[in-house]
């Protein structure tokens, strides 16, 4: 059950580059044995001689080191940077207390998700963190929209390490005490071994876990000292990928993407209450009018995104035609595995709202033959994440 199956990660939908670019952990990866694929223009480790099965359950038990370094990382600063982030995104930023994350979505004109992303009030700046395969994008449309406003600071010379499990904080308080007193979607400036990090207490698996932004020039020790400690081993992208769908989490590209809104994407808890019709700073995003009219139901929704489970042990992969009682087609499966945690196939997929309820039955299509699924709620495992 160890052996990886290349259909258990989605492929990035981005051509990749004739060479492909390393992270600062690339020699580690090497060095452990890691099989390396392309994702996101990366050279990128999928799993390590143990397996992904391994290494996600291992991430559930106890913990497991994650190399995200393909993430783009950025700064907003100057005094505007709050407001002018906000006029992009409907969501609450200005009033994000320092030390607070919160989860994103940069919008374009007619209401998709060009990038879902993470941001935190550092006081002096917004640390921002977005998808790999979106950064260039990003950073050009935010210099494009808001770049007289505020500075906007790509930090190219930082690599991303995400430590995953209910034991993270054990591993990770030997070498930096202080993570203690964080809670999840907060955030500190902290240091190790004279190196200068920022620490979030979260992660995109569902359980407790931190994401350390630390220079490049650190990383590899960094992730040396972590892999030392008893509770830690390396996981690749085919985990990563499980363990945020077991989540419920959402993968941009697959997912989401410039066509889904996020009322569409059941994402609208994203959508803080003064951002909504009627709160203190309603609308002013791009595709307010869709978007907001789809939360009041003046705009019709004609989509939404659902979890799956097979009534069979036949794993339903991204791209399967989803059909009604009647043999028609009503949607399409997004992203899909067996699960290693519950052993039964999931998946998240689109369907007309009348059918995306929980205990309702829709067939899917796997290699020609018909596999009954059932509708339920997300996640298919609950979250464990730390917040007192």
């Amino acid at each position: 059950m160890g052996v990886y199956d290349a259909r258990q990660l989605p492929e990035s939908r981005l051509p990749e580059p004739e060479t492909l670019l390393q992270t600062p952990l690339h020699e580690l990866h090497v060095e452990l044995g890691a099989r390396m694929v392309a994702f996101a223009g990366y050279s990128m480790p999928v799993q390590y001689p143990e397996g992904l099965i391994a290494e996600h359950r291992h991430t559930r038990e106890s913990a497991g080191l994650f190399d995200v370094s393909h993430m783009g990382q950025l700064r907003l600063a100057g005094a505007d940077a709050a407001a002018a982030f906000e006029s992009l995104m409907p969501v609450d930023v200005i009033g994000l207390a320092e030390g607070k994350q919160r989860y994103g979505l940069l919008l374009n004109d007619d209401g998709g998700i060009i990038d879902d992303l993470m941001f935190c009030n550092r006081g002096d700046d917004l640390f921002v963190v977005v998808n790999g395969s979106c950064k260039v994008g990003d950073i050009a449309h935010l210099r494009e929209r808001i770049g007289s406003r505020c500075d906007v600071m790509p930090m190219p010379e930082r690599a991303l390490l995400a430590l995953q499990g209910p034991k993270a904080v054990d591993a990770l308080a030997r070498l930096v005490p202080a993570v203690q007193g964080l809670v999840f979607m907060t955030g500190s400036r902290l240091r190790w071994d004279e190196a200068d990090i920022f620490i979030t207490r979260s992660g995109y698996t569902g359980e407790d876990g931190f994401e350390i932004s630390v220079h490049a020039s650190h990383a590899q020790a960094l992730a040396r000292a972590l892999l030392a400690q008893p509770e830690v081993k390396p996981a690749g992208l085919g985990a990563r990928n499980s363990l945020r769908l077991e989540a419920g989490l959402c993968l941009y590209g697959n997912d989401i993407d410039a066509t889904t809104t996020p009322v569409e994407a059941a994402l609208s808890w994203a959508i803080q209450k003064v951002r909504r019709s009627a709160g203190a700073r309603a609308g002013g995003f791009p595709g307010a009018a869709k978007v907001l009219g789809q939360l009041d139901g003046s705009v019709p929704v004609l989509r939404k995104r659902a979890g799956l489970i097979a009534l069979e042990r036949v794993p339903v992969r991204e791209h399967s035609e989803l059909r009604d009682a009647q043999g028609q087609r009503i949607g399409e499966v997004t992203s899909g595995l067996l699960s290693p945690t519950i052993d039964k196939p999931v998946a998240m997929g689109y369907l007309p709202p009348a059918v995306a309820s929980p205990g309702a039955r829709v067939t899917a299509i796997v290699r020609g033959k018909p596999v009954p699924m059932q509708v339920t709620a997300l996640p298919f495992v609950a979250n464990r994440y730390h917040r007192v």
